[in-house]
């Protein structure tokens, strides 16, 4: 598929279809816990495929699971049945740790597995693109060095955090490729970390190393899917729209509507109904009216497709999700 005219049909159409993060969910749908679906390809797949089957999705996106790469490298993880797995403590906490810091292999930890469930998801879905999910490098380097402690870092410790940026991005460059050669349309990569920098910090410490991910992966046929959360985000999107993705995915911690000042009339801008406050925690009501709320805001660009803020929960309610398409297409009505 070219993923390019894709997204000038998707900019062109009308008629716009949600594209929200959505497959963790899945569990509820299958009867299974978290722990058994970030085991198995089979299950990861046949989710997604419960997924598409259900809703009118303009894409399929697989699991938005921030550990996997991190665990690759080294870390432990938390799991559990209910929620999406967690990094526990460090492992680079010293420039001589971040020296010997090893690239590991694609395929490395469950690497494999979810490249696998992709191909098996490929397979599966054939009406509409399936997007694999990722971590962006700041993100993973904060996995490994400490969410906290990396902030201080990039003031402290600067050539540290730039040797660990370049590891991570290097495996994130060949984990992307693989995706690529396993047949995924493209990868949606979440920087949330990069949200609570500065714009001068996020400058040097993430944009050029996404930059670099993006112009190495992204092809005619393999888009990239950036997506960044924090409440600073609105203060870099000059810099952020000079990073080259095709399409651009906001969080719910900002308003929407100030993220098309300035981007890109040719690259798709997607947000940002709240997965905590709406698909967790809010009502079939709410959840209608909030994304009415940011339709009504966002949807005289043609650009836009109306999406979740981030990744939906295990146990969001799925009369929320139902809810949320429902209102979407009553709304183009």
């Amino acid at each position: 598929m070219n993923m390019k005219a894709w997204v000038r049909d998707q900019i062109a159409n009308p008629e716009k279809k949600p594209m929200p993060i959505l497959s963790f969910p899945c569990v509820q749908l299958m009867g299974i816990g978290v722990k058994e679906l970030i085991a198995s390809s089979d299950f990861q797949s046949r989710g997604m495929k419960l997924i598409a089957d259900r809703v009118d999705s303009a894409a399929a996106v697989s699991l938005m699971d921030l550990s996997v790469e991190a665990e690759a490298f080294g870390s432990t993880i938390r799991v559990s049945d209910d929620e999406v797995p967690t990094v526990i403590g460090a492992i680079v906490e010293d420039e001589d740790e971040a020296d010997e810091l090893e690239i590991p292999e694609v395929g490395a930890g469950r690497t494999g597995l979810y490249i696998e469930s992709l191909k098996k998801a490929k397979a599966l879905i054939t009406d509409r693109p399936v997007f694999a999910g990722c971590i962006g490098p700041y993100s993973l380097a904060g996995r490994l060095m400490d969410v906290s402690e990396i902030m201080i870092l990039c003031y402290d410790e600067p050539d540290m955090v730039h040797t660990v940026m370049e590891k991570v991005t290097q495996f994130q460059i060949d984990y992307c490729k693989a995706y690529r050669d396993a047949g995924a349309d493209g990868v949606l990569i979440a920087e949330p970390l990069v949200g609570l920098l500065s714009p001068s910090l996020a400058q040097e410490f993430s944009h050029p190393y996404m930059k670099q991910l993006i112009d190495e992966v992204q092809t005619d046929d393999f888009i990239v899917i950036y997506h960044n959360c924090g409440n600073n985000t609105p203060y870099m999107k000059d810099d952020i729209y000079t990073l080259g993705a095709a399409a651009y995915h906001f969080g719910d911690a900002i308003d929407l509507k100030v993220m098309f000042d300035g981007a890109p009339a040719d690259a798709l801008i997607m947000g940002n109904v709240s997965p905590s406050q709406q698909f967790l925690g809010g009502t079939t009501d709410s959840i209608r009216e909030e994304t009415h709320r940011i339709m009504a805001d966002c949807a005289a660009y043609d650009n836009f497709l109306i999406s979740s803020g981030c990744d939906i929960p295990p146990i969001a309610k799925w009369e929320n999700i139902d809810a949320f398409f429902e209102a979407a297409k009553d709304f183009q009505k």
